[in-house]
């Protein structure tokens, strides 16, 4: 049923949405509501499973979600090579559902509890990059580029508010029901999610002169698309960087962590504490700041303020390495990144074509992004073995920045001649 014409109006004047969008909107946000509500729900879990896995364990385990999605980029290409996007995005949704039954199984075998745990932790990784880059993949391909810079900050604002919710839920219910009782609240949200794919690709814009086919190609075309494009190299690049600094600050909160709350409960609630702030600030800016931050700063400062936000964050770190600082940090950084880097991230893969939204974008999304994670557990690690402390590494991360923000320059610039050379063939 249509929104009353005076509701439309307003509601266009605040999210910065032109008439004609509602619909597609709505849906893109009830989709990634209940895509990050899912995640949320196990994220809690994955952080006390990979404390409860060992710590000095974790660069292991990162390792082992690198290959992990290598072993699942070919599946991935497999199917955008042969099925429409309308059969593959929600055969990847099932196919995590399917999972996380088999999890739950599993969890109720007590000697399989440690080894579980760590095969856990490296499933919810792989899961919610591949879960997440897959639905940002189908809205680079719904939105024009000039929509995108408009809207996604309100899309992503569904996905905070799923975040929002899939915290609370595990905080509320973790006590009573027993934090593995929670798997499957995060499997409905997923089927919800699977109807809501099949919504919209019934309404996909009339901009669409394509049919709804499948893409062709071999299955590891996303990766030789990459190597050819010095563009998409770039992005892979900024992700690259930007995941090594991100897991250097990780790897420093779970040690304050582990140092500071001795017991698994005070832990799971304290990173549900930080998941709740971080997208309650997050989806505030998304609904109202956002489109016109872009708008006013432009996409190029946005990109650049990226890393060195986060270089002044482990700054601070290095210099109080204490959990009040850590959480202040993080609520900061992680609200920032979903809110204002996220969005303006994905509006550089507006101006590529539709191979390379759904197939390379994939491999920068979940290869390359966990190959950061990889090589940065071990860099952290072999660090902490040289005898550098967390002030020290701290400071290391930050400085990994300054080439960042100098390729980030780089990017807005070359967004900037990519979509004006579709605009002239396109006019």
């Amino acid at each position: 049923m249509p929104l009353p014409q005076p509701l439309t109006a307003l509601l266009g004047r605040a999210l910065d949405v032109r008439l004609g969008e509602f619909r597609l909107l709505a849906l893109s946000f009830a989709y990634f509501f209940c895509l990050l509500c899912a995640y949320y729900i196990l994220r809690p879990l994955r952080e006390e499973m990979g404390i409860a896995g060992g710590v000095e364990q974790l660069h292991w385990m990162f390792t082992a979600t690198f290959l992990a999605m290598l072993a699942a980029v070919p599946v991935y290409g497999w199917l955008t090579a042969r099925f429409t996007r309308a059969q593959f995005l929600p055969a990847v949704y099932l196919f995590f559902i399917v999972n996380l039954l088999l999890f739950y199984g599993a969890f109720q075998v007590e000697e399989w509890r440690v080894w579980s745990a760590r095969a856990f932790f490296v499933w919810v990784s792989v899961f919610n990059l591949f879960a997440v880059s897959v639905f940002w993949s189908f809205m680079v391909d719904l939105y024009t580029n000039e929509q995108g810079r408009r809207v996604f900050g309100v899309v992503a604002a569904g996905g905070s508010i799923g975040a929002i919710a899939g915290p609370s839920l595990t905080a509320v219910l973790a006590g009573p029901l027993g934090p593995l009782n929670l798997l499957p609240f995060s499997m409905v949200f997923l089927v919800v999610a699977i109807f809501c794919i099949h919504a919209l690709a019934r309404t996909a814009p009339s901009r669409e002169v394509k049919p709804d086919t499948a893409l062709g190609g071999s299955v590891l075309e996303g990766l030789t698309l990459l190597a050819r494009s010095p563009y998409l190299l770039g992005i892979a690049f900024f992700v690259l960087g930007f995941t090594l600094i991100a897991t250097f600050m990780y790897f420093e909160q779970a040690h304050i962590v582990r140092r500071t709350f001795a017991s698994a409960t005070e832990r799971t609630v304290f990173f549900a504490q930080i998941d709740l702030a971080v997208n309650v600030i997050a989806v505030l800016v998304q609904l109202f700041g956002t489109g016109r931050v872009i708008r006013w700063v432009g996409l190029t400062a946005l990109l650049v303020l990226v890393p060195l936000v986060n270089a002044t964050g482990l700054v601070l770190l290095a210099a109080a390495p204490v959990i009040g600082v850590l959480m202040a940090l993080q609520v900061l950084r992680r609200a920032g990144e979903y809110a204002l880097a996220r969005p303006a991230r994905e509006v550089l893969f507006t101006v590529t074509d539709r191979s390379e939204k759904y197939k390379v974008k994939n491999v920068i999304d979940t290869v390359v992004y966990r190959a950061g994670d990889a090589v940065g557990g071990w860099l952290f690690a072999s660090l902490m073995t040289l005898g550098f402390g967390l002030s020290g590494l701290a400071y290391i991360g930050a400085a990994m920045a300054v080439p960042l923000a100098a390729l980030a320059l780089w990017l807005g610039r070359a967004e900037k001649r990519r979509r004006a050379a579709l605009g002239a063939r396109t006019n």
